[in-house]
C-alpha cells in the first residue's frame, strides 16, 4: 500500500498523514495502531524536514510505502519521497496546483458526460419497455381475434 499526502504547507503535515493513513487503512488496522503508526512517521519525517531546511511555510508532497503485518503498520522508509516547493518557489507550486485543478475539472466533466448518458440510456430503456409492452398488447388482441 501507499500513502500519499498530496499538496500540503510543511505546518500541517502530522495532521494530513493521520487523516490520509486513518482514511486507507479503515477497516484495516485498529484506530490506535494508526495513531501509532502515524506518529511514528510524523516524528521521522520531522528529522527528516530539518535535515532539509524545510520551513513550515513551505508546500510538500510526501508518499511512502507500507504493509500490515498483524495489524501493524510497517513503514518502508526506503520508497519514502519528498517534495519540497519552497515559498520563493511559488510559481512552481501555482503550476502545479493549477495541473491539479485542471485534472480535477476534467474529471467532474467527464462524470457530468457520463450522468448525461446514463439519464439517455434510462430514457432509451423506459422507451424500449413502452414499446415492447405495446407489441405484447397488440399481440394478445390478435390472438384473441384469430380466437373467436
Amino acid at each position: 500500500m501507499e500513502l500519499r499526502s498530496g499538496y500540503v504547507r510543511a505546518s500541517g503535515y502530522a495532521n494530513k498523514i493521520r487523516k490520509v493513513l486513518f482514511a486507507i487503512t479503515r477497516g484495516k488496522v485498529e484506530p490506535k495502531e494508526v495513531i501509532r503508526a502515524s506518529a511514528e512517521l510524523n516524528q521521522y519525517l520531522f528529522e527528516r524536514f530539518k535535515e532539509m531546511g524545510v520551513r513550515k511555510e513551505d508546500v510538500v508532497r510526501i508518499s511512502i510505502g507500507f504493509s500490515i503485518e498483524e495489524g501493524t503498520i510497517v513503514w518502508d522508509y526506503d520508497s519514502l519521497k519528498i517534495e519540497v516547493y519552497r515559498k520563493e518557489e511559488e510559481e512552481k507550486l501555482a503550476q502545479a496546483m493549477e495541473e491539479v485543478e485542471e485534472r480535477e475539472k476534467a474529471l467532474d466533466e467527464a462524470i457530468k458526460e457520463l450522468e448525461k448518458l446514463a439519464n439517455q440510456l434510462r430514457g432509451l430503456s423506459e422507451e424500449i419497455a413502452g414499446k415492447v409492452e405495446k407489441l405484447k398488447q397488440e399481440h394478445s388482441g390478435l390472438k384473441l381475434q384469430a380466437e373467436e
